[in-house]
């Protein structure tokens, strides 16, 4: 694994990290055994990088990332996680928000300098440390918030920034930004502010290549680094253009999937499958400080850092664009 800097932070993360949806139960469910199995095959693998979420089970995910890493040298890996959810205690359900029996607790969205107070201590005690490095917020935008966006914009800047300020000089947290699936509300914000990095999930893909508009150059201005999660736009870059497959979390329309079928029979006429293809264009990408890659499964996560050791040619890598 090679490290990479983090804006103009001292804090460096593996060029490939973990991300932690799938041990909160994102589908369907996994035990505790399961999580823990996982995630020692990514730490053997070298990963160093975990980033995960208070709205990943309801907790459930901070909880089994943090019994996990307890015990670990705590200069020796950097965690991320979000703020933007607060939890509380609430009544227990069989499945929320696409997670498989979830810790009982109920949500709230609060992007004011005490909600994040609030989700940050709530998300130290369920990761058992007093810092983490990277704090993102978490789905602020009109993708996820629609019209009701506003208010939360302007709780951000009214005193949500300011805390993340605030805890960033304290020394709580070395780096923070952004943890979204669209590129508006990042252009936005940095119009207004620096930020140190953005998580962004499905627009700098093999599929879509939103960010590469302005966003992209943005941040290598700016010195904002980029971590690319949903590198498989919620699956169909990795089953391919099947009737079932998804994109952006629902179903595929036939434009994506015709679109998708063009990209397969691309990569497929150099002999690399589309997942690889998928996996090495977020990798290789100049912009990317670090790919998540997540799964609840130890064979999901060994293919996909095998693909990313095999040598691609350079006909498809032609196939990037950058």
């Amino acid at each position: 694994m090679h490290q990479k800097q983090i804006g103009r932070t001292d804090l460096t993360v593996t060029d490939i990290s973990f991300g932690c949806a799938g041990i909160g139960n994102i589908g369907h469910a996994i035990s505790d055994q399961e999580a823990e199995d996982v995630l020692q095959a990514a730490w053997d693998a070298g990963i160093r990088y975990f980033d995960t979420a208070p709205h990943y089970g309801r907790g459930h995910s901070e909880e089994r990332l943090g019994s996990f890493l307890k015990n670990l040298d705590r200069s020796s890996f950097a965690i991320s996680t979000k703020v933007g959810r607060v939890l509380s205690p609430g009544p227990a359900l069989s499945e929320a928000d696409g997670f498989v029996e979830p810790l009982p607790n109920s949500v709230r969205y609060d992007y004011s300098g005490a909600g994040f107070e609030e989700a940050f201590d709530q998300s130290c005690q369920r990761l058992q440390t007093d810092t983490i490095d990277i704090l993102y917020v978490h789905d602020i935008g009109a993708y996820t918030h629609g019209a009701d966006n506003g208010r939360h914009m302007k709780d951000f800047f009214a005193s949500g920034l300011d805390k993340l300020q605030e805890l960033k000089a304290s020394g709580r947290i070395q780096a923070y930004g952004l943890g979204v699936n669209e590129t508006r509300v990042c252009l936005d914000i940095l119009a207004r502010t620096d930020l140190d990095a953005i998580l962004l999930a499905g627009r700098l893909t093999l599929l879509d290549r939103d960010a590469e508009a302005e966003l992209v150059g943005i941040c290598q201005k700016r010195a904002t680094s980029l971590i690319l999660g949903g590198i498989f736009n919620s699956g169909i870059l990795a089953t391919g253009p099947t009737e079932s497959a998804w994109f952006d979390y629902k179903p595929a329309s036939q434009d994506i999937i015709e679109q998708v079928t063009d990209l397969q029979r691309k990569t497929e006429t150099f002999g690399v499958p589309l997942a690889t293809a998928a996996l090495h264009y977020a990798h290789s990408h100049p912009a990317a400080a670090s790919v998540l890659i997540g799964t609840g499964k130890i064979s999901s996560l060994k293919r996909n850092l095998a693909a990313l050791e095999t040598p691609i040619p350079t006909g498809c890598q032609e196939l990037f664009g950058y």
